[in-house]
């Protein structure tokens, strides 16, 4: 890839800040549930400290993508990362606090400005990715996305190692202190990338871009991917007890479909960008995760008997689909909203990659909350069934949508050819038919509901 010194510089910087923003944010899971427990919290209270962070992201994500070309990318993303860091280490003292009240009102307070600063740092990297890097937006989403997968595996892991060393203040402190390091870094060496500028007040808003038929396509599809990922995090280690596994091995079993996720998802970044429209590569991983959920039950329709082998091929397939559904959505939604007629500036990024957070974290929140409620009531396999189903209806969504485009397109096919006709006779006559948009500039006309957006320059 010839990339320029400051692309470079860009992608390492957002690399070390992702993993070390993911590893903040993840590493409390293996002994936060049982603090509480002493402190005299319920499940349902602790469960919700967790939950509330997705909720709140998938909230304030949208304002940001709004109001990022006022704010400034550089600046939201410095100080998403260091919220982040701060409330990270004040997170580590709240063992400090006796009250059972007390304690979880001050997780939630503390989860919920956490959540703001994340959604701030993810949607401004994003937007920086998609102005920097327009010809590779999915490879170089892909691979912020691995650091960010790794990130959230490795999390854990440390996290448990350094409270098992130094109990419950020395993970939270230790890892924010990382993570301000970052943050300073940032702050000094990041480029400016249109800080002040591309101000656009008359640009379209979410629901502008909420009325393109594929971004709502692609929104569901990451609605549907995030869920798949909650139902796993929330009913995997319920059912993996019957091979009653040791911690460590249960830990690796979570390991699979992220580890799968990082090797794979610079691939369908890649294959978005330069081989397959998005859509495509979307249809094909609903299809991988289709088959990853029949198998994890494994669905007593299949009849095939849940062992470990199987389990672990379905979440090897589970990792390698998601990724494809992640990767595409975000460069297709981008590549979509450009096409349709937003303008190809920093309001546009930022309104895309705060849709994709704030839809990304509606599913991470939907997906463990109901699937609590479908393991007690129909059990893990007609549950995942449900997955199954969603992603059917992705598929399904994609092709029918494909094959409209393709309508579209051949019906347009002959009014090209009059267009042309017209002039080739240098004929001053305006023509104006759905999906066909004139390029002010110059003699250009550009069918923007096709499958690929074809420009013929006369």
């Amino acid at each position: 890839m010839g990339y320029t010194r400051n692309q470079w510089m860009t992608l390492i910087i957002f690399g070390i800040a992702d993993f070390c923003s993911a590893v903040c944010v993840s590493l409390q899971a293996p002994f936060y549930p049982a603090e509480a427990e002493k402190k005299g919290a319920t499940a349902s209270q602790y469960g919700l400290v967790f939950g509330i962070f997705e909720l709140t992201v998938f909230i304030v994500s949208p304002i940001y993508g709004k109001y990022i070309n006022k704010i400034g990318p550089k600046l939201m993303f410095n100080l998403g990362i260091f919220t982040t860091a701060t409330t990270c280490i004040m997170f580590g003292f709240l063992d400090r606090v006796e009250d059972t009240n007390a304690f979880i009102g001050l997780s939630f307070l503390i989860r919920i400005v956490e959540a703001m600063g994340n959604a701030g740092f993810l949607t401004a990297s994003f937007s920086i990715i998609a102005a920097e890097f327009p010809d590779n937006v999915g490879a170089t989403f892909a691979s912020l996305e691995t650091c960010f997968g790794l990130g959230l595996i490795v999390g854990p892991t440390v996290g448990g190692a350094l409270y098992e060393v130094g109990g419950y203040t020395l993970p939270f402190l230790s890892l924010g202190l990382v993570l301000i390091v970052a943050a300073c870094i940032t702050a000094c060496v990041l480029p400016k990338h249109g800080d002040g500028k591309d101000i656009n007040e008359g640009s379209p808003g979410m629901l502008a871009a909420m009325k393109v038929p594929s971004i709502c396509l692609y929104v569901y599809a990451i609605i549907a991917t995030s869920v798949s990922i909650g139902f796993l995090q929330a009913t995997l280690e319920p059912h993996l007890r019957d091979f009653d596994l040791s911690p460590f091995q249960l830990g690796l079993m979570f390991v699979l479909n992220g580890a799968t996720y990082g090797i794979f998802a610079p691939f369908w970044g890649w294959l978005s960008d330069k081989i397959l429209q998005p859509r495509t590569v979307i249809l094909g991983g609903s299809v991988i995760t289709s088959i990853s959920f029949l198998l994890v039950g494994p669905t007593p329709f299949l009849g095939i008997p849940k062992s470990m082998e199987v389990v672990i091929v379905a979440l090897v397939l589970h990792g390698i689909g998601f990724g494809s559904e992640l990767v595409a959505t975000f460069s297709g939604a981008h590549r979509d909203a450009i096409r349709n007629g937003f303008p190809d500036d920093l309001s546009t990024y930022g309104l895309i990659s705060g849709l994709w957070t704030s839809t990304f974290a509606l599913g991470a929140f939907i997906g463990p909350s109901a699937a609590g409620f479908l393991f007690d009531s129909i059990g893990f396999e007609w549950a995942s069934f449900i997955v199954v189903c969603m992603h059917i209806v992705v598929g399904l969504s994609m092709v029918a949508y494909m094959l409209c485009s393709r309508r579209q397109q051949n019906a347009n096919g002959g009014l090209y050819t009059k267009l042309n006709n017209v002039l080739a006779d240098n004929k001053s006559e305006t023509y104006g038919f759905a999906g066909v948009q004139k390029d002010s500039t110059y003699s250009s006309y550009c069918s923007c509901e096709s499958d690929s957006c074809e420009e013929y320059v006369y």
